[in-house]
């Protein structure tokens, strides 16, 4: 839906990402009696999956019916929608002009950047095909559809050990996979064997499958790892683009003095370090769910919303002053 197009308005906030977070904003500011525009490029994180899950009310339903129904709930709240990819922004006195991919823009009085995150997969046959499906990375997302079955735990970044450990909650049969060449400290080992995890030393080069399904992990020279479901870290890097044309940093994302991806750091109410700018969801918090991320969402419009009454009280208190003088 595109019902901007053309139009000079200067929306209360520009929303520039149309995930959980960024329609919990859009929501919350509606109710508030804010003029809000999200501008949405269409490419939510969860797109490869066929569940959502972890989200109170809607356990199991598909990411797109809760979008679906996210906008219909901003919508009855007066917000608009621009499908479009935001690549920059700047300052114009007291608002904020955000060029789009098609070189149009759109203005706000206040900037809310909820565009997520993306994930950065390992070069590995067969890995990406299977992402979201039989390739996963969250157990709380994903642990309970494959309790009992024969996991394989892909070490790519520095929380391996610890992911493995956690995916030992599900099932009896975890295998962790040191395809990145880490050298585990002693203690590692002792904490993996206690819990019964194996540890299998060399790089994967492929994701086996069959109907569909995931049904091993290839290794370097060539044996084949009977596998029902694969788990790999990946690298988060948050979508900051615009968040850095206003100067905004991303921040590295790290474990151990090794980074893994980057995030924006925001206040409580999803304030930036850049006045009147916010974010809010994956790109200031790349493990949130999406019912965390919605959550997220919520605070950041309340924020907005409070940051709007302080300037426009101001306001109100100089045009006061004026006029008695």
């Amino acid at each position: 839906m595109d019902t901007t197009r053309g139009s000079t308005d200067v929306f209360d906030t520009v929303i520039v990402g149309g995930g959980p977070a960024g329609l919990s904003a859009a929501v919350t500011l509606g109710r508030a009696r804010r003029t809000v525009l999200v501008v949405d490029d269409g490419t939510p994180r969860n797109a490869p999956a066929e569940h959502a899950h972890a989200y109170l009310t809607r356990e199991g339903a598909a990411p797109d019916e809760i979008l679906d129904l996210g906008r219909a709930e901003a919508e009855g709240y007066g917000a608009r929608f621009r499908r479009g990819t935001a690549v920059r922004a700047q300052r114009d006195g007291d608002t904020f002009t955000v060029g789009l991919g098609d070189g149009s823009a759109v203005r706000g009085r206040r900037l809310l950047v909820t565009a997520g995150l993306v994930d950065g997969l390992p070069d590995i046959d067969g890995l990406a095909e299977h992402w979201g499906s039989g390739v996963l990375h969250c157990p709380y997302c994903h642990g309970w559809e494959v309790r009992d079955r024969r996991i394989g735990v892909i070490s790519s970044n520095p929380m391996a050990v610890h992911s493995a450990l956690m995916w030992r909650q599900w099932t009896d049969d975890v295998t962790l996979f040191l395809h990145d060449g880490r050298e585990l400290t002693d203690d590692q080992h002792e904490r993996l064997a206690a819990r019964g995890v194996a540890v299998v030393e060399g790089a994967v080069t492929a994701v086996e499958s069959s109907g569909g399904r995931v049904t091993g992990l290839r290794a370097a020279e060539g044996r084949l790892f009977p596998v029902e479901a694969v788990v790999v870290g990946t690298a988060m890097n948050a979508r900051s683009e615009v968040l850095e044309s206003l100067g905004v940093a991303a921040e590295p994302l790290d474990a151990g003095g090794e980074v893994f991806g980057s995030k924006v750091s925001v206040d409580m109410m999803g304030a930036t370090s850049v006045p009147g700018v916010y974010a809010a969801g994956n790109v200031t918090d790349p493990s949130a769910q999406i019912i965390a991320a919605a959550a997220a969402g919520t605070r950041a419009g309340a924020g907005i919303n409070a940051d709007l009454i302080e300037a426009e009280t101001a306001a109100a208190v100089a045009a006061r002053a004026t006029s008695a003088a």
